[in-house]
Order: C-alpha cells, then sequence, then structure tokens
C-alpha cells in the first residue's frame, strides 16, 4: 500500500525508529560509565585506633608504595597494610583471627576491628564524616 506521492507506508517510520533506539542505547552505556568514572569516591584516609586512642591517620590516596605497620599492645600486635585507596589488617597474632580474615577494605562504610587487641580502623574512603547517610521513617 502506498500514500498519495508513491512511498511505502510505514517502512521509513521503522527505520527511523531503530536508528533512534540505537542512539539511546548507546547514550545510556556512555553516560553510565562516565557516572562511574566521575562519581567515584576519593581514596580517604584510614584512621587507627588503638584501645580508644587515635594512634596514626594515612591518606590512602597518597600511598605510592605499599607498606606495613606494626601496632603493639599489651594484648598483642597488628600489622596493617596501605596501599593505594585500601588497607588491610594482613598479621595479627590474636586467636579469633576475624580481623585478617577480613582482608582489604576500600570503602567508607566498614571498619575493620580487632576486639582481642582494641584496634579498630575507620573512615577508611570517600569524605571525612559528613553527616548523616541515611534516614529511617
Amino acid at each position: 500500500m502506498s500514500d498519495y506521492r508513491g512511498v511505502k507506508r510505514g517502512t521509513g517510520m521503522l527505520k527511523s525508529n531503530k536508528f533512534w533506539f540505537y542512539v539511546l542505547g548507546v547514550v545510556l552505556i556512555a553516560s553510565t560509565f562516565a557516572a562511574q568514572f566521575l562519581l567515584r569516591a576519593p581514596a580517604g584516609v584510614a584512621t587507627v585506633y588503638l584501645d580508644g586512642v587515635l594512634m596514626a591517620q594515612y591518606d590512602l590516596s597518597s600511598v605510592n608504595e605499599p607498606f606495613d605497620v606494626r601496632f603493639d599492645s599489651d594484648n598483642g600486635y597488628n600489622v596493617v597494610s596501605l596501599e593505594q585507596g585500601r588497607v588491610c589488617i594482613s598479621e595479627a597474632d590474636c586467636l579469633d583471627g576475624f580481623c585478617v580474615r577480613q582482608g582489604w577494605v576500600s570503602g567508607g562504610s566498614v571498619p575493620i576491628v580487632c576486639l582481642p587487641h582494641r584496634l579498630v580502623i575507620t573512615n577508611v574512603g570517600g569524605k571525612a564524616d559528613d553527616g548523616l547517610d541515611a534516614v529511617v521513617g
């Protein structure tokens, strides 16, 4: 069937819709990758507390070479390993070893805790404490 100008109906519209569908798909994929790159949180600061006392702070974005720091207490020792953007407790002489098995942490929502030695590493990643991160109704 043709319209009054002799062009088949529907063929141009269908091709046009496919074109815009592909363009929209490419734009969505590109914007997703751009958002992940641009909205990435900065590496942050690892703050180490031993028995409630601030022992050290490390800017994880400025770590060029991986290094280890040993923290000794009356209860034992912990070795904290730091790399670009992440931190872990790599060695400890506590009985349970949960702190070592926790592994590398690179986000600010989960602290690393060694309860037997009372060592806590907080604010790993992201910005410093900038207020609420959730609202409960």
